[in-house]
């Protein structure tokens, strides 16, 4: 035994020592961890490294509508009179102003500049431009903040969505929800505090990676879980035939004896983060099915949030099941809906997302509002990027489709300390720069963390020698927004 392995194993001894004299040993702690989750953690509210927010929270809780593959805001928000106007010239060079394009559309000789083909209205006391696409959401308009000047660095998919979730446009950094858990912890010891829904009725044109729900560098138990339709929600949660409960607990609990052993003999932290784990999975075997079970919901809810919101999976199912996640604290809720990549047949294609998800979507507001928890419930809607003013491709009469545009695009955010009723930043005439107020995604991460009670800039994580954080090394809470 050479002087490096000495020193190791009387470390082991000295801590072995130590925790056989104090109070009953590991026994006493791992049963003092059971009947308060607070020990070990880093506060006893919720267990995330944050002793307390770094200001007076005004969101408890939030539920992301993710639409994956890039809306087009001038077929739904961003009404723009003069595409109409100039439907089918050439976007002018003193607009482009050089910007790159995908390349996709790179190589066209000429960039059609492309009207709507649907109507837009003016709706509620706000007077939001909102198109016929979406009358439901256009019923809830004065509950809605819009954001028309979104922009982003990122001009293709994969980078684009991931830059979203993770603040980074290269993976492996930790998602939102995952800063989230890892800042504030879990108000709800039975469920994950970061659930992710994917609908199941939606076109699959662009991927979706676990990684965008993943934990990147952060401790594992901050992953977000997926819950999935059919019969294992949860995969690998429930118990094989013939094994009862009280097999899992025994199984359980020697394990846990196993896993206290190996954490005194080499202190690896994610030890504590593995038995964690699986005593949610184990409370999971109780909580998933009882939240999951819409028998008791009555048929005006489903009436509310459309048909398919019977068919689990489904977006409206989603969006249904996200409002019992939140009624039961669940912290961060993350839907994702594909198919709105729409570069041909874009009139067709858009119809289509549009009905699958708009009588949804409002009806989460209209719900959560009805019962009394939209106040402290951020509620988010978009997509990764917006779509350009011209055609990508030929322009016929009937057809059209529309290229990724970064430069600006429209989401929109409700309830949880945010303005309701307002329109905040625009963009020009031709709906292709923006020309007050831009708002960058990071900007968009540091107010979704601020409302949380979170200062973007104090929640750091060291890895590999850097202090890391959502925001990277920018953003700027966007105080026009706030209530």
């Amino acid at each position: 035994m050479n002087d490096r392995e000495k020193l190791q194993w009387m470390d082991r001894i000295n801590r072995r020592a130590f925790i056989s004299k104090t109070s009953m040993g590991l026994g006493g702690l791992a049963l003092g961890s059971l009947i308060n989750p607070g020990i070990g953690k880093a506060n006893s509210i919720g267990g995330g490294v944050l002793k307390k927010p770094h200001f007076i929270p005004r969101a408890k809780r939030v539920v992301f509508l993710f639409q994956s593959g890039g809306p087009s805001q001038f077929e739904l928000f961003d009404y723009k009179p003069l595409l109409q106007k100039r439907h089918g010239e050439d976007l002018p060079s003193s607009v482009r102003q050089g910007q790159r394009l995908t390349g996709m559309s790179a190589s066209q000789s000429q960039l059609p500049l492309v009207g709507t083909p649907y109507n837009f209205a003016q709706y509620g006391d706000s007077g939001a431009w909102v198109s016929d696409l979406m009358p439901y959401t256009s019923e809830i308009v004065d509950d809605l903040c819009f954001i028309k000047s979104m922009h982003t660095e990122q001009i293709n998919h994969d980078p684009a969505l991931t830059f979203f979730q993770t603040g980074h446009q290269l993976p492996g950094r930790p998602s939102i929800g995952s800063w989230i858990n890892y800042g504030l912890g879990s108000d709800n010891e039975n469920l994950p505090a970061f659930i992710v829904l994917v609908s199941n009725n939606a076109p699959k044109d662009q991927p979706l990676y676990a990684r965008l729900w993943g934990n990147g560098f952060l401790p594992s138990r901050h992953q977000g879980v997926q819950f999935r339709a059919g019969k294992d929600p949860v995969l690998y949660l429930n118990d094989p035939n013939g094994y009862h409960r009280s097999d899992r607990r025994e199984m359980l609990n020697a394990l846990k004896e196993l896993n206290l052993v190996q954490k005194e003999m080499v202190g690896d932290a994610s030890i504590s983060d593995r038995i964690a784990q699986y005593e949610m999975a184990y409370r999971m075997q109780v909580s998933v099915p009882e939240v999951r079970d819409l028998e008791d919901e009555p048929d005006s809810v489903f009436e509310l949030y459309g048909e398919d919101a019977r068919t689990p999976g489904t977006y409206a199912a989603n969006c249904l099941l996200a409002r019992r996640l939140l009624e039961k604290d669940v912290k961060f809720v993350q839907l994702y809906h594909q198919g709105w990549d729409n570069h041909g047949n874009l009139p067709s294609n858009i119809t289509r997302q549009c009905k699958a998800t708009d009588q949804a979507s409002a009806a989460l507001v209209k719900d959560l509002k009805q019962r009394g928890l939209l106040e402290d419930t951020l509620v988010i809607w978009g997509g990764e990027f917006g779509r350009t003013n011209y055609s990508q491709g030929k322009l016929t009469k009937d057809n059209f489709g529309r290229d990724h545009h970064p430069r600006c695009f429209t989401m929109w955010m409700a309830g949880g300390g945010v303005k309701p009723g307002m329109t905040y930043g625009a963009t020009d005439e031709f709906g292709y720069n923006i020309s007050e107020n831009p708002v960058h995604v990071h900007d968009f991460q540091a107010t979704l963390m601020y409302l949380l009670g979170i200062d973007h800039e104090k929640l750091t994580y060291e890895y590999q020698g850097r202090r890391f954080r959502l925001t990277d090394v920018s953003g700027e809470v966007v105080e026009g927004i706030l209530a």
